[in-house]
């Protein structure tokens, strides 16, 4: 037998994207890291739907090894997958008074030599938790926690899958990543119907695209291809099921910088563009937040808060930022931001237009709209300069979307 590798840190060239310094469940309620104490590891879970957030640390009998990997669940417990004698095994934790108490659900064994196994984001509802397992030739997933009798192979993807991201409430449709013929593109996996996979993301034919983030309620996607600039990672967005394809504004590309979307503001059902996006932004001097709209033609860049744990966070469906941080002074807090949209802030600061004037004018915008084929609607920003890749392919193409939203 030979034991699944341990998933690259931070900035490997499998990873792509940087991972958060602790994982917060779909709803907001509780998060999970793995706390330094000295030059060792244990795991702690934070309460944060409380009026103040709180932590409660969770040590095993001993530190826990480089590559252990933590999961709130939706009850308060914490997943935990610690790899021993070639094996991946999956506790619940759970504090009982002055200790911490473990429900062993299983192990799962890789025996394909150069396999990875990591956990997916948290799951819709948080009674549940995924894994991956990426092989060689194909990828495995795994429910490790909530079944009936331990872990359970779900599904099996030709491929080696990337990523992970939810597309609905109920735990159901999985989008990843598969690498496939020298191309990325991404896949959706039914996990109701015997993992049965369909192509959701295909922009280009010779471009890499990846599905970063999803927000459910409006169907928003964040997306990184090189459709757009090959050769070139870009972030762009689109939304499932619409006629429009997917477009990279040029204020999501600073210089010498590399965005990553941590966040999708919830609630906004009818109003795609109008939904809040906190990035994380890496440059030469650091990491700080950035918070875009599709509807804005600019990022703005916020400062993060000192001790941030970078990349985690959640925006509330009123437009409030929360930022997990932790440092000597403050071991467990959250800083809140209240980003307004730019639109908002310039109605508030410019005197209100007379309603005889206002109608004739938005009169006006609508004829102009009709005449342009509706081109007047797009809010981005204006195309790459050339030379210009073909044009994205619209994701309604995609057989997948019509299933999705249902």
């Amino acid at each position: 037998m030979t034991a699944c590798a341990i998933e690259p840190a931070a900035g490997d060239e499998d990873d792509r994207t940087a991972r958060p310094g602790c994982t917060i469940t779909a709803d907001g309620a509780y998060a999970a890291r793995l706390a330094p104490a000295g030059d060792c590891w244990f795991p702690e879970r934070w309460t944060l739907d409380g009026p103040e957030p709180y932590a409660v640390p969770l040590p095993g009998h001993q530190p826990e090894e480089p590559g252990t990997e933590v999961q709130p669940m939706g009850d308060g417990r914490v997943l935990i997958r610690r790899l021993t004698d070639g094996r991946h095994h999956f506790s619940l934790l759970y504090p009982t008074g002055p200790g911490t108490g473990e429900l062993p659900l299983g192990a799962v064994e890789c025996p394909d030599e150069g396999t990875r196994l990591r956990l997916l984001p948290p799951a819709p509802g948080g009674d549940t938790a995924y894994a991956l397992a990426v092989g060689r030739h194909s990828s495995a997933v795994w429910l490790v926690a909530g079944g009936a009798f331990g872990p359970e192979h779900l599904a099996e993807v030709p491929g080696r899958c990337s990523g992970g991201v939810w597309l609905d409430r109920t735990g159901r449709m999985l989008a990843l990543d598969r690498e496939a013929g020298g191309r990325t593109k991404t896949v959706v996996v039914d996990l109701e119907r015997g993992g049965e996979v369909s192509p959701l993301l295909q922009i280009a034919a010779d471009s890499d695209d990846r599905l970063l983030l999803a927000d459910p309620d409006s169907g928003l996607l964040l997306i990184r291809s090189d459709a757009p600039s090959p050769g070139q990672d870009r972030v762009g967005w689109g939304v499932l099921g619409s006629t429009l394809p997917v477009r990279f504004p040029e204020c999501l590309r600073p210089a010498h910088c590399r965005v990553t979307p941590f966040a999708i503001q919830p609630g906004q059902v009818l109003t795609p563009e109008h939904c809040g996006v906190a990035l994380r932004v890496d440059g030469p001097l650091g990491s700080w937040v950035g918070v875009w709209r599709p509807a804005e033609r600019q990022m703005r860049h916020l400062p993060a808060p000192e001790g941030w744990l970078a990349g985690a966070g959640l925006w509330t469906e009123d437009g409030v930022l929360q930022l997990p941080y932790a440092t000597a002074e403050v071991p467990c807090g959250v800083a809140r931001m209240t980003v307004p949209a730019v639109a908002a802030a310039q109605r508030a600061s410019v005197p209100r237009e007379p309603r005889e004037s206002r109608e004739a004018r938005e009169q006006d915008e609508s004829d102009e709209v009709d005449e342009s084929d509706g081109e007047a609607d797009d809010p981005d920003e204006p195309d790459p300069p050339a030379p210009v890749a073909p044009r994205p392919m619209p994701l309604q193409q995609a057989p997948l979307a019509r299933l999705v939203t249902k």
